[in-house]
């Protein structure tokens, strides 16, 4: 199959529906279920880590062995089922060193899936890769439909049914997998323009930085803003609206980004992301209390990470083109939801021990700074 072929819409959509309804479930919640067996906030931080902090190298590797084999479905496939396996032993061992090494195995294969489907439908869609979040949406209904119902759902059961309904989550996403056809994918070849030359392009190495500090500034909101609301009073039901709230932003964004790309430059949305992201965390730092602040705040998730990825895999896919494709996807993956959320969340983790939970989102907002400041002098204008 060629990206001339018909798109698979709804195979890929569905594996994203399911990726991210695997997700919503397990970030938001993930925290709080690791709190109710006993764990600080610095155990919390470091086993929220070693999840995303594997992606900085297995993403990579997962790409190279792609690229060189094209077997991309397959590798998908069996990933996904050895995730589902390694994650079963959650339910036998409670202790932090055991989870951290069942989570550091688990962080293994669940991180190879998410950087291929990407490629994937990309391959598929071919000249028509600005219509990307059509498919990727998909992903953000899964993620709010879980947030929202098991919102409910906890205010009425344990946290500790967290983990059977994450793994039967994972099953479905593995079952999805096995309906996607292969793409046809062209072995590595030696080109003309190798893989190491594109990376060491200066406005990529910019590119790649400004993502690195998006995603460290992610990492406190994606491992305490449930616990963060928790200490300020709210139910478990406002904290899974308040979390829905932001993929519902997200998901506007995604139904016409594809005609604003088109239109602006990648520049000048990333900036603006970046700005809006600085606002966002000092909001949610200082303004935990104001419900309508809070609700604002989360509406700006559809800039920090809506039209941020949606940017991003664009800067990335025309870059790294033809043999280079899945490496440069697993690439970006790598520094940025791995080794930047990484980064992070263990940050993070030290911080809200030492100094408080407000403290966290300034780092946030310091991160965002950060990248703002370098995407303004040193990103390409375009790519």
């Amino acid at each position: 199959m060629t990206a001339n072929d018909s798109l698979p819409y709804w195979r890929l959509s569905g594996f994203y529906f399911l990726f991210f309804l695997t997700l919503g479930a397990f970030m938001p919640y993930w925290s709080p279920y690791l709190k109710s067996l006993g764990m600080n906030a610095e155990e919390i931080g470091i086993l929220s880590a070693i999840i995303v902090f594997n992606k900085i190298f297995s993403s990579f590797i997962w790409g190279w062995f792609v690229d060189h084999t094209g077997k991309r479905i397959q590798m998908i496939r069996m990933t996904s089922l050895l995730s589902v396996a390694s994650f079963v032993f959650v339910l036998l061992y409670q202790d932090f060193w055991s989870l951290f090494i069942i989570l550091f195995v688990f962080s293994i294969f669940w991180s190879a899936a998410l950087p291929q489907i990407e490629a994937i439908t990309l391959s598929h869609l071919g000249e028509r890769s600005d219509s990307y979040t059509k498919v990727r949406l998909w992903g953000s209904v899964g993620f709010i439909i879980s947030v929202v119902l098991l919102g409910k759902f906890f205010e009425y059961n344990p946290i500790i049914c967290l983990v059977p309904i994450v793994i039967f989550s994972m099953t479905l996403v593995w079952l999805n997998s096995l309906s996607i056809p292969e793409i046809k994918t062209k072995l590595y070849q030696p080109v003309k323009t190798s893989f190491k030359s594109v990376l060491l392009k200066p406005h990529i190495i910019s590119l790649l930085i400004v993502c690195f500090l998006v995603q460290a500034g992610h990492g406190p909101y994606y491992t305490f803003f449930s616990i963060y609301l928790e200490e300020h009073n709210y139910s478990s039901s406002f904290i899974g609206i308040a979390w829905a709230v932001g993929v519902i932003a997200e998901v506007l964004v995604y139904i016409f980004i594809h005609r604003v790309i088109s239109r602006f430059k990648l520049r000048t949305l990333m900036i603006l992301t970046l700005v809006l992201g600085t606002v966002r965390w000092l909001f949610t730092a200082y303004f935990v209390d104001n419900m309508i602040v809070l609700i604002f705040t989360q509406c700006l998730h559809a800039a920090t990470f809506g039209v941020y990825h949606a940017v991003a895999i664009q800067y990335i896919h025309r870059e790294f083109k033809g043999a280079h494709q899945g490496r440069g996807q697993a690439l970006y993956s790598s520094v940025s939801f791995g080794a930047g959320l990484a980064f992070g969340t263990l940050i993070s983790g030290y911080l809200y021990d030492s100094f408080g939970s407000m403290e966290i989102f300034l780092f946030s907002a310091l991160m965002s700074a950060s990248a703002m400041v370098i995407g303004f002098f040193w990103l390409k204008e375009e790519v």
